[in-house]
């Protein structure tokens, strides 16, 4: 259509049309669930210009635009039938002398942490090599280091953004404070383009990377003493838990993540676990630099080529015993499809030690996180959610969206939703950036 080519001219970077053998590639999200979604075009923005440019197209024309960093929303808030801005060449790191650093929008954890480790520093945030920053960022960000240093939010300290007027700003707490209040943990997409970030980091952890395996018959046990254990350990460990059941494999039964310390207390802190459960498990670990360790996680995305779902919910007490074995007997049952998850991610420490109305993300009261996941399909992950959700506390990390939630505005932003409704009307009044639970 005339209209693109027009925008197509003004373009630093580089517009992909469905004609273009680049167009498979491009549009495709990270999440298989969305991969039919079939954009108008997709603008492979260059500079921030690119930015200011398609959104004023999109505002002329009425197409719908969403920003893709790393595209791994579970909802595929960053595919659209319009047109997908992709920040992906966006994606400097530099590192500044007083230890702050500047990442573009467009990274993925794979790069912040290589650029960051070049300078010595690291900054909490999570696994997955191919996750964008600031998705993560925006939604929250928990991540190994969390418990010690807090959400990838929390190390938030300003941000550039293209507001859907075409304005850029930079916000921090002194400048358009209400939006970069907003930024800290509402979900991203929602008040404008962020196109780079600016982070306090630390210096680059040594740390001991750790994975303690259990028979499948102390599995009730295991997630019975993890709840209690993993999310009042010292804010240096952050133990997660994994249950997952493969046709054809045993049930897997770990509980890993890292441990700012050395090997040897770090171990003998594991030992703790493990009596709670009253099983020894077997144990590995290794020391590894920050950048190495998260590196050691990479093949944990394997899975993302086959479509899944996933509901999930915080929990701000533990399951009792009696509530954990109708919860396993279920994950167990039946002819499963293909692969279903349980994923536990420990809260507590400096999680919580933030004011609920401090920044957009409420949720700093929990204990634990609780994910279900399976292949698209299989009906167990209703029932599984169900039984879990009685006992819930019915709060969702905003990172995980679920389209099934009753009340979303209280499920993502509990007491901070009106303000965002404030901060949504100032800057976007018109609602550009709009998706289902969108504020």
């Amino acid at each position: 259509m005339r209209e693109l080519r027009s925008l197509q001219a003004a373009l630093d970077g580089e517009l992909i049309t469905p004609d273009s053998p680049a167009y498979d590639a491009a549009r495709r999200p990270a999440q298989a669930r969305f991969h039919d979604v079939r954009p108008i075009a997709v603008v492979r923005c260059a500079s921030t210009r690119d930015v200011t440019h398609t959104l004023a197209f999109a505002r002329h024309s009425g197409t719908h635009v969403v920003p893709r960093g790393g595209g791994h929303c579970f909802a595929g808030r960053s595919s659209t039938a319009g047109l997908v801005l992709d920040l992906s060449h966006l994606d400097a790191v530099t590192v500044r002398p007083d230890g702050r650093a500047r990442i573009g929008a467009g990274a993925r954890l794979a790069q912040v942490y290589d650029g960051l480790h070049r300078a010595g520093r690291a900054v909490p945030a999570g696994c997955g090599p191919t996750v964008g920053i600031a998705g993560l960022t925006l939604g929250g960000g928990l991540g190994l280091m969390g418990r010690l240093h807090g959400l990838t939010c929390d190390a938030l300290l300003s941000a550039q953004v293209v507001l859907a007027d075409g304005r850029v700003v930079d916000c921090d707490l002194d400048r358009e404070p209400e939006l970069f209040w907003a930024l800290r943990g509402a979900g991203g997409g929602q008040f404008g383009v962020v196109t780079s970030l600016v982070f306090a980091t630390v210096a680059e952890p040594r740390a001991t990377r750790f994975e303690l395996r259990w028979p499948e018959a102390a599995v009730v046990d295991v997630v019975t003493g993890w709840q209690v254990w993993a999310s009042e350990a010292p804010d240096d460990v952050t133990a997660n838990l994994s249950l997952v059941a493969e046709p054809g494999h045993p049930l897997r039964v770990v509980v890993f993540g890292a441990a700012l310390r050395h090997a040897e207390p770090a171990i003998a802190l594991l030992e703790s676990l493990a009596a709670r459960v009253g099983v020894e498990p077997e144990v590995r670990h290794q020391v590894l630099t920050w950048r190495d360790l998260k590196r050691s996680f990479a093949g944990e995305e394997s899975h993302s080529a086959v479509p899944t779902v996933s509901r999930s919910e915080f929990f701000s007490h533990p399951m009792p015993a009696s509530a954990v074995a109708p919860l396993i007997d279920e994950f167990t049952s039946g002819a499963a499809p293909g692969r279903r998850e349980l994923n536990f991610t420990a809260m507590g420490g400096a999680y919580n030690r933030v004011p609920a109305d401090a920044t957009a993300f409420v949720h700093r009261g929990e204990r634990f996180l609780l994910e279900h996941v399976a292949h698209d399909g299989d009906h167990w992950l209703v029932r599984s959610w169900a039984l879990a959700h009685a006992l819930a506390s019915g709060r969702v990390y905003p990172n995980f969206p679920d389209p099934d939630l009753d009340d979303w505005a209280t499920a993502y932003h509990g007491g901070n939703a009106e303000r965002l409704r404030a901060v949504k009307r100032s800057y976007d009044p018109e609602r550009l950036f709009r998706f289902p639970q969108g504020i």
